[in-house]
Formats: C-alpha cells, structure tokens, sequence
C-alpha cells in the first residue's frame, strides 16, 4: 500500500492518489455520508461562473466537480498531475490535462477563474500554488477554495479531532483501494489551517477581497477571492 508523508513530496503524493483512484467517489461519499455532494453544489454558486467563461478546475480527481461546475455553462478543465485519478473520470465529458499545481501549463490571464476542491493541502507548497493560480487568472477574476477546516464551536471541534479524524481510516478502509492512504489524509486534515490562517496565505499570495464561508459547521469551508485588476506580481 502506498501514502504519502506529511511533507507531501509530489510524486509519492501523485503514487498515494494513484493508488486510491480506484473507488474513490465511492469512498468519499461514505466519508462525508453524503455531504460531498451537498458542498460541491455550494462551491458552484459561490464560483458563479456562467456562459463564454473558462473555469481551471485544479486537483480535479475524477473530474466530478468539474462536471458540477460546468453544469452552470462554463467551460470547465479538470487538471491534475495523478493520472490515475484523470483516467478514473475518464468517462465524465470535460477536458482533462495532467497538471503540477506549481507550475500548470497555461498562459497568464487564460481563466476567469480557479478552484480547487478538497485538495490545496496536498500541494507541497501551499502559497506557490495559489500564486501559479494567480498567474492563469484574468486580472478581476476569481478563485474559490474548499476545504476541510476548523469548526469554531468548541464541542464541535473536540468531536471531530478528537473522534472524526481518528476513525476516517477506519471507515474508508471496506471502500477504498488503498486504506493506507487514509491515514495520511486523516492527518493532513488535522494538521491544516484553519478559516483565517488560510485566509491570510490566500492574501500572502496575492488575491484580494478575501472571505470564506463555514459549511457544515465548520467541518469545510468556501475561501474566495479575487485577483487584482493591477497584479502586483507583474513583471514592469
């Protein structure tokens, strides 16, 4: 069985993910009893991207949520840089491109927008990511992040460290490919940032306007922003 360590070297990720393609919507589903569905519909109406726009659709997976997106009448890609993930989606009709988050292979401005679902914190370098984001965004276009994250009530957030995280292995273990890989994703859920601390790196990167909204009482969250009309990464 292949993980990935916490220090999230790119190809034992793009391995782990590789390993876990197999079944994963599945898995997912009885993870979140459900609720996945539920958040990626809430990711759609907060990206409001419509008709004639193009949507990067970063550590797509199987390409489900950019078929969600793209029910709205953008034009959506699913990229990801774990192959066996694309080919697992390989029957969900939308653009698919193997893609390292660090450097993706588009030219700057061709998007209106970026959004990542359930995967920044697999990135090795969270605010490069969200920069090389930046790069592929229209100046005033838009970037929405879903997350896991930190619910804000106390007994909430005791429950689900305490007990959610530590049990995730478990459940995954009769659906998934790849068992193992569950723990690492356990663990990189309870390490990550919470609401505000990854604000304020979505801001480090150079977005603005930065908000987010809890979702199912802070288990996940919706981050957007929006990329400035004078980009202060530009080359003068």
């Amino acid at each position: 069985m292949s993980r990935a360590g916490l220090d999230k070297k790119p190809s034992e990720v793009a391995e782990m993910f590789d390993g876990v393609a197999k079944g994963y919507d599945r898995t997912n589903s009885w993870m979140t009893l459900g609720f996945d569905r539920r958040w990626r519909e809430w990711t759609r109406r907060v990206l409001e991207a419509g008709p004639g726009e193009k949507v990067l659709d970063l550590a797509a997976g199987t390409a489900v949520s950019t078929v969600e997106f793209a029910s709205s009448g953008a034009w959506c890609v699913a990229a990801d840089f774990s192959l066996g993930m694309l080919r697992s989606g390989a029957h969900r009709d939308v653009p698919k491109v193997a893609a390292d988050a660090l450097r993706l292979p588009f030219a700057d401005g061709v998007f209106d927008a970026a959004t990542v679902s359930f995967g920044l914190r697999n990135f090795s370098d969270t605010v490069a990511a969200l920069r090389e984001m930046a790069r592929v965004v229209r100046p005033g276009g838009r970037l929405v992040i879903l997350e896991v994250s930190t619910p804000p009530w106390r007994p909430m957030r005791a429950l689900y460290r305490g007990i959610g995280l530590r049990v995730l292995p478990a459940i995954a273990r009769p659906f998934s490919s790849n068992p193992e890989a569950y723990q690492y994703l356990a663990e990189s859920m309870h390490d990550w940032h919470d609401q505000r601390a990854l604000g304020e790196l979505i801001a480090e990167a150079g977005w603005e306007d930065v908000a987010w909204l809890n979702l199912t009482f802070g288990v996940a969250a919706l981050h957007k922003a929006t990329k400035p009309v004078t980009d202060p990464t530009a080359s003068p």
